[in-house]
């Protein structure tokens, strides 16, 4: 049995969260900031999901890198939400986006390191 893959989950409700969160935004006629987090909210997890399939290391760090990079971004959105007059309340949205992005740092951590010893072991087998 496949053990759970805890960020491609958390993604993957994160995106639903998301949705609801931009459909009562468009109810409210805030359609440009709707539409913003919809493709960097809902970007997240398609990165995740994607990295899952990379042809290399480097192809999932670098994918990973981007769901990062999508994640500061929706950040930024739901900011603006918070602290902007007759905007819905997004700390919620805010902290779980936040341990998403720590799960995200933490793997990307985790790959470059690997990455880095498994370039010292093939230098020191050359190197005999």
């Amino acid at each position: 049995m496949d053990k759970p893959n805890i960020i491609l989950e958390k993604t993957f409700l994160f995106s639903l969260r998301i949705i609801e969160l931009c459909n009562v935004l468009e109810e409210n006629r805030k359609y440009a900031i709707a539409n913003q987090l919809l493709r960097s909210g809902t970007s997240i997890g398609a990165n995740i999901r994607e990295a899952q399939n990379a042809e290399s290391q480097q192809d999932f760090i670098h994918k990973f890198k981007i769901a990062s990079k999508e994640a500061e971004e929706t950040m930024y959105w739901l900011d603006l939400c918070l602290y902007s007059r007759d905007y819905p309340n997004t700390e919620k949205e805010k902290e779980e986006l936040l341990s998403i992005i720590y799960i995200i740092n933490t793997i990307i951590g985790t790959m470059k390191k690997k990455l880095e010893n498994g370039k010292n072991e093939k230098m020191g087998k050359m190197r005999k």
